[in-house]
């Protein structure tokens, strides 16, 4: 691998560390600090992470289809602006419905970020395509193991503005990612016939054959069931921590080594994928995040919280990376931004509804156990379906 190409998976790393990791999930760190400050309800809090999930779901599909288009370059660019402009207003707002509009525009960020650089850097790499976007997904495990010591510490050393100081930080991290996607991301060469020379029926017959194929459609399912999942366990099982009582340092630092091992595990889980199948893969990382949620469910106590966090953190860049992995297996090159955003709209709609659910649940019940018991249940039907990928055959 020559030096253009280690610079460009490092700024895809980067690119996913801020669209994901920051822009999405480092948000249920932030959450207990922000709610405080600002007198947000649970419900309210959980009216922001779907905020964020709207964002996403509206404009995946606009992504996949301008990245198809005119390249995936130009899509990043644009959501890195979306996600700087989002940071930056977070910093300053404090009213509930500007904090709505600004949360929703970090899900358009990532919508326009976060897919077309997983297309576009697969494509790249076709013969290893699972460790390359294992490598862009390391970007989350960084992400989450710095928000998880930084958060907490600027959190207890301004009480009152800390978590506002974490948003204008994030700000500055973007800003590094857009310059470094500027210098070193650049689009894969296209196929002899460019999808702009086809005509709008051969167009619209190649999207077609990608929402039709029962593998994509099954992935996206999937994909569906881990974002509506792990986006509720990424914004409340902190809360769920702090509520059992365990200290928010540890709690922070749990989430952090969550973090690291994801940097550890995203390769490993890329390769383990090319070499088993996405669909074995999938089922083995799925099985896991199975485990590591009903643990905490059955023992709320700092071992079933620090069990979950070393199990979700070796397993969670599996879900990630061979559910993308699989999206594009089957379909045409051309049509691989398009694959990859439509199970992306899949993981955003499970993402739109699971923290407005879960939000209200916890609310309801006065319970985060009986929220994640059931939590643990999709997980588990995730896994069943990702077995039936296995069995799937080549032609389909």
């Amino acid at each position: 691998m020559n030096t253009r190409s280690v610079l460009m998976i490092a700024s895809g790393v980067l690119v996913t560390l801020v669209t994901v990791a920051l822009a999405r999930l480092s948000f249920g760190l932030i959450l207990p600090p922000m709610r405080q400050s600002l007198n947000l309800s649970y419900e309210q809090a959980g009216h922001l992470g779907t905020a964020t999930a709207l964002g996403y779901l509206c404009l995946v599909m606009v992504a996949g289809a301008l990245a198809a288009r005119y390249g995936g370059r130009l899509a990043i660019l644009l959501g890195l602006v979306c996600v700087i402009l989002g940071f930056a207003g977070l910093s300053m707002a404090s009213e509930y419905k500007q904090l709505l509009a600004l949360m929703t525009l970090l899900g358009i960020g990532t919508a326009f970020a976060y897919t077309p650089l997983i297309s576009l850097i697969g494509t790249w790499f076709p013969a290893r395509r699972g460790l390359v976007i294992g490598l862009l997904n390391s970007g989350v495990g960084t992400g989450m193991m710095s928000a998880g010591w930084i958060v907490p510490y600027l959190a207890q050393l301004d009480v009152d503005h800390g978590w506002r100081w974490v948003w204008m930080l994030f700000a500055g991290v973007a800003i590094g990612a857009l310059l470094a996607s500027l210098a070193f991301v650049r689009d894969p060469p296209r196929p002899a016939r460019s999808p702009r020379a086809l005509t709008t029926a051969e167009r619209r017959s190649a999207r077609m054959a990608v929402f039709r194929n029962p593998y994509v459609v099954i992935v996206g399912i999937i994909y569906g069931i881990v974002g509506m999942t792990y986006i509720v366990q990424a914004i409340f099982m902190y809360s769920y921590a702090l509520a059992a009582n365990i200290d928010p340092d540890v709690a922070g630092a749990l989430a952090a080594f969550m973090g690291m091992l994801g940097i550890v595990f995203g390769p490993v889980w890329g390769s383990l994928s090319d070499q088993l199948g996405r669909g074995q893969s999938l089922t083995l990382s799925m099985l896991m995040a199975f485990v590591s949620t009903l643990v905490p469910v059955l023992s709320p106590t700092l071992y079933g919280f620090a069990t979950h966090y070393l199990i979700l953190g070796v397993a969670v860049t599996g879900m990630f990376t061979s559910s993308l992995a699989a999206s594009t297996e089957r379909v045409n090159v051309d049509q691989a931004p398009l694959a990859v955003s439509y199970v992306t709209m899949f993981f955003a709609a499970g993402q739109l509804v699971g923290p407005s659910a879960a939000g209200w649940l916890i609310g309801v019940t006065d319970a985060f156990r009986f929220t994640f018991g059931v939590s643990a249940g999709l997980i588990l039907l995730g896994a069943l379906l990702s077995f039936q990928l296995t069995r799937l055959p080549r032609s389909v």
